[in-house]
């Protein structure tokens, strides 16, 4: 009998998730496992869903954007890190058949933090974008008792939508509009990229000298690894934490949510970074 997971999105051709979880599948021997994408436009998900349920023994589903709300619809458990977050990135099928959701951006986000013992405990953190990364990123930061967050986005209505979350959450929340981010960086421990601006090589809306050299700088753009932002915060001299190394720990927390055992992390880093990549913290992999 085989097993597929798979990532539901759009897009999704781009995605390195199959990389790092097949490689995970062949470093343990699990042959009879296998991890695919599958293209669900807006509007689709019940029925890509249910498709992926009749033809392919599903045992499992990583969700990506536009889905990470919406599949709450699908569910028919959620365990806490879904309720905290109000949205899931990944859903286990039970034994029974049911679905249920769960959410390792969150945990995925906070793991290079807590690899390099920081703490956002008292923290002012500037957050650029309001997207489905940024949810999970504020309750993160709710949880790990930061004080502020300050929401810099181009909507302000999605700001303003993200900025009611926090306060549910428990951590207070400005809108301020995209332009001003530079204004509100050098008050900020933590500067937090969870927007696409970077992918294309745009240039960040924080000008280098504005980001405090003590400060932690998190971009969650992952393609490309070097963006605007980190290289800029790399000259300053602070703390640069890349989106790669949110992807993979968002992804060996799936695993394992999945399999029930650990995720072979190194296997798993290799697949995307190549052998001989320097680990997080150090030269050339975005410590200090």
């Amino acid at each position: 009998m085989s097993f597929t997971y798979a990532l539901v999105g759009d897009p999704v051709d781009s995605s390195l998730s199959p990389s790092m979880h097949n490689a995970a599948l062949r470093e343990l021997g699990m042959d009879d496992y296998s991890y695919i994408v599958y293209r669900v436009r807006k509007g689709e998900l019940g029925a890509g869903i249910e498709s992926l349920m009749a033809t392919v023994g599903l045992a499992g589903l990583n969700v990506t954007i536009p889905h990470k709300v919406d599949v709450l619809e699908y569910l028919d458990e959620e365990d806490e890190s879904c309720r905290l977050v109000g949205a899931a990135n990944t859903v286990s099928v039970t034994d029974a058949g049911k679905l249920r959701g769960h959410n390792t951006d969150r945990d995925g986000f906070m793991s290079p933090i807590w690899r390099r013992n920081l703490t956002a405990a008292g923290s002012r953190v500037l957050l650029i974008g309001a997207g489905g990364a940024a949810r999970a990123i504020v309750s993160a930061f709710a949880t790990e008792a930061a004080v502020e967050v300050v929401i810099a986005n181009r909507s302000r209505g999605r700001a303003e939508e993200l900025a009611a979350f926090a306060d549910k959450a428990g951590i207070g929340a400005t809108v301020v509009g995209l332009d001003e981010a530079g204004r509100e960086a050098p008050a900020c421990k933590f500067i937090v990229n969870a927007s696409p601006i970077g992918t294309a090589g745009e240039e960040s809306p924080v000008p280098a000298e504005a980001i405090p050299s003590d400060s932690v700088v998190y971009d969650v753009v992952y393609r490309p690894m070097a963006t605007d932002l980190a290289a800029k915060a790399k000259r300053r001299g602070a703390t640069v934490i890349y989106g790669y190394e949110m992807l993979l720990w968002q992804a060996c927390l799936s695993f394992e949510i999945w399999h029930g055992m650990k995720a072979p992390y190194e296997a798993m880093r290799r697949a995307i970074l190549g052998p001989g990549a320097p680990e997080p913290g150090q030269p050339g992999a975005g410590g200090r």
